[in-house]
């Protein structure tokens, strides 16, 4: 149950003023049809973070636990720096090809945008971590939704309004403490 809430309060969290839910912003205004736009969107995370959650697994039997216990204890400190870092939105990312349809579109752009993003890694460094990846990408894709659904029905009017360095200074610290407790063996539990 801690690898689903923390997953899923991590990526919330983390995903407010990413690039992926200021796209989830633009593909409302363009399209103004929110069920095909929220389809895409979660169809792209389950695919991303599916790929996501299987390398974390991956990456548990291959490495040694000592070794992976500080690989990912300074992954989650470097997910709160990145966290820190205001995202921007490339144009090329904006663009979308009319003959994808509104569910394509949203697809293939959330899809391409979610890759080596800061929530596609934390999802790897969490199943890594909790040694639950399909819980874990459960929890990362459900960070995302309740991210990008209210993104989708009430785009701009809300974005000006969310104290945006309070959002990202508390995922930092999340990001932290799951550092600090990780480098001090808290994942004892999980062969880490």
């Amino acid at each position: 149950m801690e690898a689903l809430l923390v997953s899923t309060g991590v990526v919330a969290l983390a995903e407010i003023g990413d690039k992926t839910q200021l796209l989830a912003f633009i593909l409302a205004a363009r399209f103004k049809k929110p069920l095909p736009i929220i389809l895409g969107i979660l169809a792209a995370t389950l695919v991303n973070h599916g790929l996501a959650g299987a390398l974390g697994a991956w990456i548990t039997a291959v490495v040694q636990p000592h070794v992976l216990r500080w690989v990912l204890g300074l992954s989650f400190i470097a997910m709160a720096i990145w966290t820190l870092i205001p995202d921007t939105m490339d144009e090329d990312e904006a663009r979308v090809t009319q003959h994808l349809g509104v569910f394509g579109a949203t697809l293939v752009t959330f899809f391409l945008a979610e890759m080596g993003d800061k929530t596609q890694i934390a999802t790897v460094a969490m199943a890594a971590h909790y040694g639950t990846p399909l819980v874990v990408v459960i929890g990362t894709t459900l960070g995302m939704m309740v991210a990008d659904v209210p993104a989708v029905f009430i785009g701009g009017k809300l974005a000006g309004r969310i104290p945006m360095k309070l959002v990202h200074s508390i995922a930092a610290a999340v990001f932290v403490a799951l550092g600090v407790a990780t480098l001090l063996g808290a994942g004892a539990d999980f062969g880490l």
